[in-house]
């Protein structure tokens, strides 16, 4: 076989025909690596003797239920839809030191408490190292494999041998396999590797979970194809600042995506938490200017948050606009909604905006807590701390109706809120104390909270 070079985009897998500083297809800037891959004879087919005829079936064929393995941990196995699945491949990624390995010897110790067969392959510590780590976080007592290898080759021949349950692998970007001819962490060893163990663990029924370094920007470094190779793409998120760790789905074929698990670094590894609201709100000593208790819905899961604003007047030319844990265009539209609807400026003003416990929003219906924060710390005018806000905001200045109305109201109900702000259409609940405000528009929701306000 003939031998070529080809050059790869680390950041996005974009091949090229030469070299150059910038990828054409994402635009990232010195991540084209040169590889060496193998050809046939061009014009060759591979002709009906060379393969099987393979079976069919129709939607209406009867498949056994899936019987998922728990692990004990209920916030792991909340974002897995409801435990692990055999011949499931699942890919986990974070930031540097953000707890990856830690969650995943705990969830291993876990599912080997349990009577599965688990097994921990490290490719980046020895394994010394990671027994340490397991007797610091009283894990000496699992029957949990351990291993410390990065040959691919070796890897697969173990597990094959030993037929776990669940077998994990840290990391994927240290693994390398002896027929690709590049370094390991390269755009063509990830690919590879990650193949043949989501390949090996459809056909041999193993779940086999892969560790994934992430770039500055947040992505898992490597080809996006590994992501779709996978059935779960899992998130570890949390800042350094803050306790908190959030595991989150981005990705899953077995269960609801967006799902997430929450979990407290502690001194002996991370901690559940079964009340994720309650703990982010514990902070909440006094109602302050600019504070604001959002009613969010994460996955499936109703989850209370603060959001938290500064307004303070500028004295440059073009206005700080800062942003932590939302969507900075979205605050640009809020501030241009509130300027071009309602008349209130902030030209001259700069304006931090920051979700408190180091969580992230995506959703629309964040926008009325974001603007009443806003308006909170322009006005210098606190909200009532019992006091929940939801909905999004249009351009045109309406309050539109957001989902999952009914398990938000419930869980502020459940906390001990007694009022809520939101749109229109929403709905008393049964054997509920909780006082609804609806509103039509933006409008009339500043004139009823905030009263005639100065432009």
């Amino acid at each position: 076989m003939a031998k070529n070079s080809q050059f790869v985009c680390n950041a996005c897998g974009a091949v090229h025909s030469k070299w150059s500083g910038r990828c054409d297809a994402c635009g990232a800037w010195n991540t084209i690596t040169e590889e060496t891959v193998s050809t046939g004879p061009k014009g060759k087919s591979l002709g009906p003797a060379k393969g099987r005829s393979i079976p069919l079936s129709n939607l209406s064929t009867q498949d056994a239920p899936l019987q998922r393995t728990h692990s004990g941990l209920e916030e792991l196995d909340r974002v897995l839809g409801g435990g692990l699945v055999p011949s499931s491949a699942i890919l986990v990624g974070g930031d540097p030191g953000i707890g990856k390995s830690t969650l995943l010897l705990q969830a291993a110790a876990a599912f080997a408490r349990r009577g599965a067969k688990a097994l921990y392959v490290t490719g980046e510590e020895a394994a010394a190292q990671v027994r340490m780590r397991g007797q610091r976080l009283g894990l000496a007592d699992a029957p949990l494999l351990l291993a410390a290898e990065t040959n691919l080759r070796n890897i697969l021949t173990t597990l094959d041998n030993e037929r776990p349950t669940v077998a994990i692998i840290d990391s994927i970007q240290t693994m390398w396999s002896d027929h690709v001819e590049s370094a390991p962490g390269s755009v063509s060893q990830v690919r590879a590797c990650a193949h043949e163990l989501t390949s090996f663990a459809k056909r041999k029924g193993i779940s086999v979970v892969l560790v994934g370094h992430v770039t500055k920007e947040g992505q898992i470094a490597g080809p996006r194809v590994v992501e779709h190779m996978v059935d779960t793409v899992l998130y570890f998120e949390g800042e350094r600042g803050h306790h908190f760790r959030i595991l989150r789905a981005v990705k899953n074929r077995f269960g609801p995506a967006d799902e997430i698990g929450v979990f407290e670094m502690t001194g002996s590894g991370l901690k559940e938490v079964a009340n994720p609201s309650a703990l982010f709100l514990s902070e909440r000593d006094h109602p302050a200017p600019g504070s604001v208790v959002f009613a969010g819905i994460e996955g499936t899961r109703p989850l209370l948050m603060e959001i938290q604003a500064l307004v303070a007047p500028s004295s440059l030319a073009s206005p700080r606009r800062t942003v932590v844990g939302w969507d900075s265009a979205r605050l640009s539209m809020i501030l241009a909604v509130l300027e071009a609807r309602a008349g209130l400026g902030f030209g001259a003003m700069d304006v931090y905006l920051n979700i408190a416990g180091g969580l992230r929003i995506s959703e629309p219906a964040a926008d009325l807590a974001v603007a009443a924060a806003i308006l909170s710390s322009r006005q210098d005018h606190a909200i009532a701390p019992d006091t929940v806000v939801f909905g999004e905001i249009s351009l045109s200045g309406a309050l539109r109706p957001v989902t999952q109305a009914d398990a938000r109201l419930r869980e502020a109900a459940k906390l001990g809120f007694s009022a809520a702000f939101g749109p229109q259409g929403l709905k008393t609940l049964e054997q509920n104390s909780l006082q609804l405000h609806t509103f039509m528009d933006l409008n009339a929701f500043i004139q009823s909270v905030f009263g005639a306000i100065e432009t």
